[in-house]
């Protein structure tokens, strides 16, 4: 059990790396490539599973939407504790 927890906080400790070092992404880009991801996935799953995967779309616009104009983003804010660059957007 120790060495799975040691292996996962290693490969936290390395995508961390890699996302925030080697590609020098901030946290405005993260969370659009986060939104952009999930909404592409529940797209396919509308079109394959069923649609009501496309509430889960609508939730992604909704909250890019809200973001937009209060500047507050939940993805922005756990981000921003683990360590990740602030952005101009999200600071």
């Amino acid at each position: 059990m120790l060495g799975y927890i040691r292996y996962r906080r290693y490969l936290v400790c390395s995508i961390h790396n890699i996302i925030n070092e080697e590609l020098k992404m901030s946290i405005d880009r993260i969370v659009l490539a986060f939104a952009g991801g999930v909404i592409t996935t529940s797209l396919l799953l509308a079109l394959k599973v069923s649609t009501s995967w496309l509430w889960l779309t609508a939730f992604v616009g909704v909250n890019l939407l809200q973001s937009a104009f209060t500047g507050f983003c939940p993805l922005a804010t756990i981000l921003k504790k683990m360590g990740f660059k602030s952005g101009e957007a999200f600071a």
